[in-house]
């Protein structure tokens, strides 16, 4: 199928999952993962609507703000080295994997330095595997209390990666506890925190996601497809 066809489609299963969750639809927004996909396919996304674009690689992200029209609203979702960052200033509307404090400081200092803010998610490694990073579920309430302390980072939600699960079901406990830690941070009452973001959810089990609560899911292959372009 094509971009647009899958787009439609994807934007129709989010749509449908929220209903079924007792959800507003229009509370889940798409974050198009372009990690390996090239301008043209991103350009075809933008026709359809597309606004919100996810990349994994400062690299590519740089290159490709360069080749492409104004307007996308970029976010970076995937691991990020302090030494970076630099990089990322003022390109980005958002930043999904602070998983430490030092990442948290180099970003409040890079966007400091233009006069801006940055919007944030805490990654959380809610299921403690050794080959993912983010914050252990322990050290969220930490984490957001020390960044929030930043004058050019505002903290906006949590963001997961599950365990991969032939069934999309099984991950759904690890989703609930992300909503679980959300809440808990919202009443803990931390000045300047806004759990207003659930980033979780990718093209295997994105609806299992929305039910328990994602606010952002992150779709790269039932997108663009696991095809290669030229």
């Amino acid at each position: 199928m094509s971009i647009a066809e899958n787009f439609q489609r994807i934007r129709e299963r989010i749509a449908q999952a929220a209903r079924l969750a007792g959800r507003d639809p229009d509370e889940v927004r798409l974050v198009a993962v372009t990690k390996t996909k090239p301008a043209a396919a991103i350009a075809e996304a933008m026709n359809c609507g597309q606004t919100i674009f996810g990349e994994n690689y400062v690299q590519e992200l740089v290159g490709k703000v360069a080749e492409l029209p104004a307007g996308i609203d970029w976010h970076f979702i995937g691991n990020l080295q302090s030494n970076k960052v630099k990089y990322l200033a003022g390109l980005v509307g958002m930043i999904h994997s602070v998983d430490r404090i030092s990442l948290a400081r180099e970003i409040d200092r890079h966007w400091g330095a233009i006069g801006k803010t940055c919007d944030v998610l805490i990654e959380v490694n809610v299921a403690r595997e050794a080959t993912k990073g983010g914050a252990t579920s322990d050290e969220v309430l930490q984490l957001v209390t020390a960044a929030a302390a930043l004058p050019n980072l505002r903290v906006k939600g949590l963001m997961t990666m599950p365990p991969f699960f032939d069934d999309p079901e099984a991950a759904r406990p690890y989703f609930r506890r992300l909503r679980e830690l959300a809440a808990e941070v919202t009443s803990a009452g931390i000045a300047g925190v806004e759990m207003k973001e659930l980033s979780m959810g990718m093209s295997g089990d994105f609806e299992a996601a929305v039910a328990e609560g994602a606010t952002l899911v992150r779709v790269g292959s039932a997108l663009f497809g696991e095809r290669h372009y030229p």
